[in-house]
């Protein structure tokens, strides 16, 4: 399974940002920070922050004196995410591997991960290297989504692709919600030498804000939008169309609602 972690390029950061975030990502931003915040962390690790959804919230939630040193494999990413803090903001950013980090053993009191675990190619390695320049006592929380079932935004964008496509789908939406049975997850944890995990499993009913901008986004802020491109013959707005009328079909057409459901982990090193 390809996981185009590297694919959110181009103009997908400023589509996923405005577009995405305030529909699937900013609920769960607020919820990982809660989780992953307390008074003893004074150095802070993001991995795979994307646009900074939970970079802002971090740096607000934390104390003045705590350094947050914001990564991602994707340089453009991090350049949307530059834009929420002023010079004064004790932060740095990094383009960084989370299966390769670029840093000492024993450094971190928290690392924190919003949605990006699902789509490291290597997630055992990633979880030694996570372990590794974690200071002992310090933590992991990150998120995953649940299945595709449960994300039915996903899977009706997954289903108009493979209607426009029939014989050669895009897979994209198959990647970020391929990760979603917590057996799964504590298994690769522990392959890992994680021993202290909990999780726990958030169900929402969100509003969507803007379908019109959210159906957009579900095409235009992802590397979605690239496997269209290098199929051709369709226009990615017909696309847009046909997923705000299935949106729109699924949970209608005033007040729009929609079930979300992902997992968050905590993971303590001992």
């Amino acid at each position: 399974m390809s996981t185009n972690a590297s694919g959110f390029v181009g103009d997908i950061p400023s589509h996923y940002d405005n577009g995405l975030g305030p529909n699937i990502f900013f609920d769960y931003a607020d919820r990982i920070v809660d989780a992953a915040v307390s008074g003893q962390s004074k150095t802070v690790l993001e991995l795979a922050a994307g646009t900074g959804i939970v970079s802002s919230r971090l740096r607000d939630k934390l104390p003045s004196d705590a350094s947050l040193i914001i990564t991602d494999l994707n340089a453009p990413m991090l350049d949307v995410a530059r834009q929420k803090f002023s010079s004064k903001d004790k932060i740095d950013f990094q383009v960084a591997n989370a299966m390769e980090l670029p840093f000492g053993d024993s450094l971190f009191d928290l690392i924190v991960c919003q949605f990006g675990v699902m789509f490291f190619p290597d997630k055992v390695a990633s979880y030694r290297e996570a372990a590794r320049v974690l200071k002992p006592g310090g933590r992991y929380v990150f998120n995953v989504w649940s299945a595709i079932e449960l994300n039915p935004f996903s899977q009706i964008a997954q289903q108009v692709a493979s209607e426009v496509f029939p014989d050669d789908p895009p897979g994209f939406y198959k990647v970020p919600f391929h990760y979603g049975d917590p057996q799964l997850v504590c298994s690769d944890l522990a392959e890992a030498g994680w021993e202290d995990v909990s999780f726990l499993t958030i169900e929402l009913t969100k509003p969507i804000s803007n379908p019109r901008a959210f159906a957009a986004a579900l095409v235009f802020g992802n590397p979605f939008i690239d496997e269209i491109r290098e199929r051709g013959g369709v226009d990615p707005e017909d696309v847009v169309a046909r997923i705000l009328a299935r949106l729109t079909d699924a949970f209608g057409a005033n007040g729009m609602n929609m079930p979300l459901s992902a997992t968050i982990y905590e993971c303590r090193k001992s």
